[in-house]
C-alpha cells in the first residue's frame, strides 16, 4: 500500500534522488493532476476561501454574455436540431448556469442543446453536477467522447493550467530549465545537454542571452484534439484566459494559494500553478484543422461589444441595493487595470461563422 504519510514535495524528491531533475512540465504535472496529492484533487479552490476567484464567480454578467454569443452562434448554424455545448475545466458550473439561462431563451436552443462539462476535480464535479442538474450534463473523459454534430467549447482560465517547457539561451545554444535538489532544497537549474530547438519557432530565432523561451506543447496538443473534433463537426471554439497574443521571450510560470502569489517550488499540490498563454501558438495548431482564428480581443472590448454595459445598467436598475456591487463587477471585468487587458478572448470558428465581439 502506498505511505500516505508522504507528502507530494516528498515523492517529487524521492523521484529527482532515483532519476535526475525534471523538467518543468513534470513538475507541473505532478504538482497538479497527480492521482492522490494534485493540486486538482483537492476541495473547492475557488473563492474567498480558497486559493483565487474566476470571472463567472466575479458576476452573473460574464455569463450571461457568453450565453447570448452561443445563442447568436446557434442561429447562425441554422438553429440545427442537435448541438453540443462542450465547457472544459467549469469549475463551479457558474459560468453555464448563467450562459444557458439566457441561451435557453431562443427558439429551439433547449430541445438541440447536449451539455458536456470536462473536468478532474471530484470535488468540482459534484458541484457542476449539481448546479446544472436542470440540464442534464454528460462528464467526459475526452474532448473526443462527445455526441456527432456541431459543437461550441467554452474554456474559461483553461489553457493557464497545462504543463509548460522552458529554455533558457546560453551562447548560441537554448538549454531546457528543470527541477532538481541541492542541499536538500527544489531549485531550478539548466540541463547541461543543449536542446536540438524542436519546438522553438521563428518567434525565438533573434532572442537575447539569457532570454526563456516558454512553451506549452500540452496546450498545442490539446487544441490540436479540439480543432479534428470540431473541424469535420462545424462550430467555435471560446478561449478567455490570460495570455498574449505574439509569440515571444519571457517567463510567466508562477504559483497562487490564498489569493496571493507563492514559490512555485514551495508545497507542491498546496498552490495553483499557472502560465499565461501563447494564443499564437493555440492558433497555428487549430488553424490546421480548418478553422479561422478571429483577431484577439481583450476581454474588456469582448465583453463591452456583446452588451455587458447595458446589462449592468438594467441590473442596477431593476436592484438598486445592489449598484455599487454590479459597478464594482463591471469595473473589474472590464478594466484596463483589473481583467480587462489582461485577460484575452480567443476564438477559433469554422468558415462562414461570425463570432459577435471580435472585429
Amino acid at each position: 500500500m502506498p505511505d500516505t504519510s508522504l507528502s507530494l514535495g516528498d515523492l517529487i524528491d524521492m523521484q529527482i534522488r532515483a532519476s535526475g531533475p525534471i523538467s518543468i512540465a513534470t513538475y507541473m504535472g505532478l504538482c497538479l493532476t497527480h492521482p492522490t496529492r494534485g493540486y486538482y484533487r483537492k476541495a473547492d479552490p475557488l473563492g474567498a476561501g480558497g486559493d483565487f476567484i474566476t470571472a463567472p464567480e466575479i458576476s452573473q454578467m460574464f455569463g450571461e454574455m457568453i450565453g447570448a454569443w452561443v445563442a447568436d452562434l446557434y442561429v447562425q448554424m441554422g438553429s440545427p436540431r442537435s448541438l453540443t455545448l462542450l465547457e472544459l475545466g467549469p469549475g463551479r458550473g457558474t459560468l453555464m448556469a448563467d450562459a444557458l439561462r439566457v441561451a435557453t431563451r431562443v427558439p429551439g436552443f433547449a430541445d438541440a442543446r447536449a451539455l458536456a462539462l470536462y473536468e478532474t476535480n471530484p470535488d468540482l464535479k459534484a458541484m457542476q453536477a449539481e448546479t446544472l442538474r436542470a440540464y442534464d450534463p454528460t462528464f467526459i473523459s475526452e474532448p473526443e467522447d462527445i455526441s456527432p454534430g456541431p459543437v461550441i467549447v467554452i474554456a474559461n482560465e483553461f489553457f493557464d493550467a497545462l504543463p509548460v517547457r522552458q529554455f533558457v539561451k546560453r551562447g548560441d545554444k537554448w538549454f531546457e530549465r528543470m527541477v532538481g535538489l541541492e542541499g536538500g532544497k527544489r531549485r531550478f537549474g539548466l540541463s547541461p545537454t543543449p536542446y536540438d530547438g524542436a519546438l522553438l519557432g521563428p518567434g525565438f530565432a533573434d532572442a537575447p542571452e539569457g532570454a526563456v523561451a516558454e512553451i506549452s506543447l500540452a496546450a498545442r496538443q490539446f487544441a490540436e484534439r479540439l480543432g479534428k473534433v470540431i473541424g469535420p463537426r462545424g462550430g467555435v471554439l471560446l478561449a478567455l484566459d490570460y495570455g498574449y497574443g505574439r509569440t515571444q521571450p519571457g517567463e510567466t510560470l508562477q504559483a497562487l494559494a490564498r489569493h496571493r502569489f507563492a514559490d512555485p517550488l514551495d508545497a507542491p499540490g498546496a498552490a495553483d500553478l499557472t502560465a499565461h498563454v501563447d494564443f499564437e501558438a493555440l492558433g497555428g495548431a487549430l488553424r490546421m484543422a480548418g478553422l479561422t482564428i478571429a483577431p484577439l480581443a481583450t476581454q474588456g472590448d469582448y465583453l463591452t461589444s456583446l452588451g455587458i454595459t447595458a446589462r449592468m445598467e438594467a441590473l442596477a436598475a431593476a436592484n438598486p441595493a445592489r449598484t455599487g456591487a454590479l459597478e464594482a463587477a463591471f469595473h473589474r471585468l472590464t478594466h484596463a487595470q483589473e481583467m480587462g487587458v489582461l485577460f484575452k478572448a480567443f476564438c477559433a470558428a469554422s468558415p462562414g461563422l461570425s463570432p459577435a465581439g471580435f472585429s
